[in-house]
């Protein structure tokens, strides 16, 4: 297994262990709606952008992408398998996947304040 695959693991595994221990979680829906999209750069925010890789920011690294994106707002423009590479590339995750999910569990314990 790559150390990304087993980094995203522990993180995983933390932060349910650290949600059963805490007491007193707020109902999901007080932390985003049912229907409510959360913006990609709340996803990919600064800190876990500089401790995963070597940007400052989403928008930095979407816009060095080999791509025609200069943004994030642009994501779409980055061809699947090219975002794959990129990401293998210059993070530590093996693919677009890995970093997306342990973004997610980022993005959750952020919210919970875990």
């Amino acid at each position: 297994m790559g150390s990304a695959i087993i980094a995203n693991m522990v993180q995983q595994g933390d932060l349910i262990e650290t949600a059963v221990e805490a007491e007193d979680l707020p109902h999901p829906r007080e932390i985003v709606g049912e229907y409510e999209e959360i913006p990609i750069e709340d996803i990919f925010d600064a800190t876990f952008i500089q401790e995963y890789t070597d940007f400052e920011d989403f928008d930095e690294m979407v816009a060095s992408s080999p791509s025609e994106a200069d943004s994030a707002a642009e994501l779409e423009l980055v061809p699947d398998g090219t975002w794959d590479t990129f990401v293998a590339e210059t993070t530590m995750f093996a693919d677009e996947e890995d970093m997306v999910f342990t973004a997610r569990d980022h993005w959750v314990e952020e919210q919970l304040g875990l």
